[in-house]
């Protein structure tokens, strides 16, 4: 069974492609006819890679691994982090920071940075620093968020990107190329399709139809994540007594010191505002 159909992606506006003057002659495959100079992509084979797609992020889905939803322009960065977040995947709907794949280490310094201040405003060491002190920790926390918020759990490279737009995100695309981890796209007729792994031909500029290719997506995730969530608590049975074993050697470990603890998040909090000045 299709995760769409021809009639849903007719209704959302899937088929309008760009002006003819503009199209990219690699798409010239996925075009359906040309009308009014404006190209019509053909929504039969969108309805088969929209498929195509799907199966693959299901299986993604169900191994555990994450996929980076990357959409910064107005029409879908709020489509995309909404259904993002409803399977838990991270996203980047703010701007694609250069070498946020390449340099994946740099980037993971700068979110664990945001974890140590959170921890820094619930553990007490707040308390014991100035106003403007605090004021400096919390501003450098903000602009963290604004930039790298979404992706504060994904502690590896992700396995998969799914890209709207994939001339506008050129930068993400090429550095996944690098790295080799796959691209699915929604790539309208003015873009290149070559070097995308799972091309889905259709109309990246209106909000109805990148909801619409989303959904697919999103549910077949879902269910890859629902099936994984199922195959644990079968493994998770069979292996109980092992797991109650692991559990009591790791509660006989030592604690650190709550006084150590405290002078620790004291220097961080030095080190933070040091850094701002």
């Amino acid at each position: 069974m299709s995760r769409t159909n021809f009639e849903e992606l007719l209704e959302a506006g899937c088929h309008f492609g760009h002006l003819k003057r503009k199209w990219n002659p690699a798409m010239a495959p996925y075009i359906f006819m040309e009308r009014n100079d404006i190209h019509i992509i053909d929504l039969h084979k969108t309805v088969v890679k929209i498929d195509e797609a799907a199966a693959a992020l299901k299986q993604i889905a169900k191994s555990g691994r994450k996929i980076l939803f990357v959409a910064t322009k107005k029409q879908a960065k709020d489509v995309v982090s909404e259904k993002a977040l409803a399977v838990g995947m991270p996203y980047i709907t703010e701007r694609w920071a250069g070498g946020m794949l390449t340099n994946f280490p740099t980037i993971r310094k700068a979110v664990k940075k945001m974890t140590t201040i959170d921890k820094m405003a619930t553990d007490g060491t707040f308390d014991n620093i100035s106003k403007r002190e605090k004021l400096q920790i919390t501003r450098q926390r903000e602009k963290l968020e604004k930039n790298l918020g979404s992706i504060a759990d994904l502690t590896r490279l992700p396995s998969a990107l799914f890209i709207v737009d994939v001339m506008k995100e050129h930068i993400a695309v090429l550095e996944a190329q690098r790295l080799g981890i796959p691209v699915f796209g929604i790539v309208d007729t003015n873009s290149n399709p070559i070097g995308i792994d799972f091309i889905i031909p259709a109309n990246d500029d209106a909000t109805k139809s990148v909801d619409v290719i989303l959904g697919a997506m999103i549910a077949a995730i879902q269910e890859g994540l629902e099936e994984r969530k199922v195959e644990k608590v079968d493994t998770e049975a069979s292996e109980a007594p092992v797991v109650k074993e692991k559990k009591s050697r790791i509660s006989k470990r030592p604690r650190t010191q709550k006084e150590d603890e405290e002078a620790l998040n004291l220097n961080v909090a030095k080190k933070f505002i040091k850094e701002e000045e």
